[in-house]
C-alpha cells in the first residue's frame, strides 16, 4: 500500500493471471486521506495494451474510488513471463466541488507550481489457477487425486501426463458404455413394437377370415331359398296348365 500524503493506493503491483487470447482485469483502490477534493490521473507506458476505467477522476474527502485496469487479449506470452509495462498514478489537491469534467492536463503540471504526488505501479504476470488433477489409475475411489511431487516441489510431468491419459480413457469407456446401453434400449423398444404390430395384424386377419366365412354362408342359404321359390312357382304354373 502506498502511504502518500494525499492518497493511499492498494495494491502497488498490478497482478494479472496471464492467459493467452483472454481479456484480464485487476483493480486498484484509492483512498483519500485528506479533507480536500483530490484529482487523479493514470498513465501507462503501453496505452494500446491496457484500458483504465476511470483513468481520471475525483476522490472525495475521506472516501475511496475503485479503478479497473483491463489488459487486452494477448496472442503470445512474454519471455519468462516477465512484463516491463508500468503505470504512473498522479494526484493533486483541487477546489471543493470539482468534478471529473473539470480535470485537465494543466492541473498535473509541476512547472506551473502545482504540488503533484506521483506513485509508480509495476505489472506482474501470475499463473492462472490450475484445474483439479485427474485421478490416476489404481487410486481408491473417492480419494482426492495426488500428483507425484519431486524434491523441489514440482509435479512430475511424465506421471501427470500418464494420469491424464488414463483419466481420458476412462471417460471414453464410460461414454461408449452409455452409447451401448442406449442402442440396446432402442433395439428392445423396436422389437416390442414389432411384436405388437404382428399381433395386431393377426387379429385383423382372423377378423377378415370370419367375415368371409359369414358372407359365404349367407350366399349359400339365399341360393337355396331362391331355388325353392322357383320350384314352387313352376309347380303352381304346371298345376294351372
Amino acid at each position: 500500500m502506498s502511504t502518500g500524503e494525499l492518497l493511499s493506493i492498494e495494491p502497488l503491483e498490478l497482478k494479472f493471471p496471464f492467459e493467452l487470447k483472454k481479456q484480464i482485469s485487476c483493480s486498484l483502490q484509492l483512498s483519500n486521506k485528506t479533507d480536500s477534493y483530490v484529482a487523479f490521473k493514470v498513465k501507462t507506458t503501453n496505452p494500446k495494451k491496457y484500458c483504465v476505467r476511470p483513468n481520471t477522476g475525483i476522490v472525495l474527502p475521506r472516501s475511496t474510488c475503485d479503478i479497473i485496469v483491463t489488459m487486452q487479449a494477448q496472442k503470445e506470452a512474454p519471455p519468462d513471463m516477465q512484463c516491463k509495462d508500468k503505470f504512473l498514478l498522479q494526484s493533486v489537491k483541487t477546489n471543493d466541488g470539482t468534478t471529473a469534467r473539470d480535470i485537465n492536463a494543466e492541473m498535473f503540471n509541476k512547472e506551473a507550481g502545482h504540488v503533484v504526488e506521483e506513485c509508480k505501479l509495476r505489472v506482474i504476470y501470475v499463473s492462472p489457477p490450475q484445474p483439479p488433477s485427474p485421478v490416476p489409475e489404481g487410486s481408491e475411489e473417492g480419494s482426492s487425486p495426488r500428483g507425484s511431487v519431486s524434491d523441489n516441489g514440482h509435479v512430475n510431468s511424465a506421471e501427470f501426463a500418464a494420469a491424464a491419459r488414463v483419466f481420458t480413457e476412462r471417460i471414453e469407456h464410460q461414454d461408449k458404455s452409455m452409447e451401448a446401453r442406449a442402442l440396446i434400449s432402442k433395439l428392445t423398444d423396436e422389437k416390442n413394437n414389432a411384436v405388437q404390430q404382428n399381433s395386431k395384424l393377426r387379429q385383423e386377419l382372423e377378423l377378415l377370415r370370419r367375415e368371409g366365412n359369414k358372407y359365404r354362408g349367407g350366399v349359400s342359404f339365399i341360393f337355396v331359398i331362391l331355388v325353392g321359390l322357383v320350384g314352387i312357382v313352376l309347380g303352381y304354373v304346371m298345376k294351372k296348365s
